[in-house]
């Protein structure tokens, strides 16, 4: 695990999240491999509405891959559909939810490999010996959440939750003319122990799924006669 990983676990095995800055993140992830970030983020430019939104909403679009991660390998899973029970996702939860994949070429682009690595070697190393799978599941959400005048894009439709895996990074790619989006975490007893807003590309939010909830507040344009979106991909650890 690089410097700036060992960082970033040593808040998590203390608070149970971890706010990481774009420096330290750039700088951990191109230890891991990271290029082409430009081509990668230009990919959420490509992403379908998401279909599925019982508040029948139209802000969010998306694509979903899953990827099996062990020591020194890591191989994308046929395609799959994406499921939550209605004890972790009480909006959406409860059914089988088919995404459109991630496109064959950002499943295996340099950054998107340089992030699952990262994520393994941060995961991994803090999940005791005794604990650890022979391989992870893996699954990787490109979202974008789009704002507009009258209304407002939520990150977190949910409300504060638990994803129901073990690790989840969330990271953002990219923000354009969007106030608010920030983040809160709570403890299990739902009391809130941090609050933080990512606003620079590859800022990231690192949680303990079995330690804390999250949340975003809803996204609105800063200027609603431009286009007002926030892009991020959440990467999750299950095992």
């Amino acid at each position: 695990m690089n410097a700036n990983l060992q960082l970033i676990a040593e808040s998590l095995k203390l608070d149970g999240f971890a706010f990481a800055q774009a420096k330290q993140m750039d700088a951990a992830l191109r230890e891991a491999g990271l290029t082409d970030w430009d081509s990668f983020a230009q990919s959420w430019n490509d992403l379908g509405i998401d279909g599925y939104m019982a508040d029948g909403g139209r802000y969010r679009r998306r694509r979903y891959a899953a990827f099996a991660a062990a020591q020194g390998e890591i191989t994308r899973k046929p395609h799959q559909p994406h499921y939550q029970s209605r004890d972790y996702n009480p909006l959406n939860g409860g059914l089988e939810r088919w995404f459109a994949p991630v496109t064959s070429a950002i499943g295996a682009h340099p950054a998107m490999r340089a992030i699952l690595r990262a994520c393994f070697d941060l995961f991994d190393g803090l999940t005791p010996a005794d604990a650890k799978p022979a391989a992870w599941h893996v699954e990787i959400h490109q979202f974008r959440i789009e704002a507009r005048a009258g209304e407002h894009g939520l990150p977190t439709p949910e409300g504060l939750h638990r994803d129901g895996v073990d690790w989840v990074l969330v990271l953002l790619v990219a923000r354009e003319n969007v106030a608010s989006g920030m983040t809160s975490i709570h403890d299990l007893l739902k009391q809130n122990i941090g609050n933080f807003t990512l606003t620079q590309p590859m800022d990231a939010a690192f949680v303990d799924d079995s330690r804390v909830y999250h949340g975003v507040t809803p996204v609105e344009p800063l200027d609603p006669s431009r286009p007002a979106y926030r892009d991020v991909l959440v990467v999750t650890f299950r095992r």
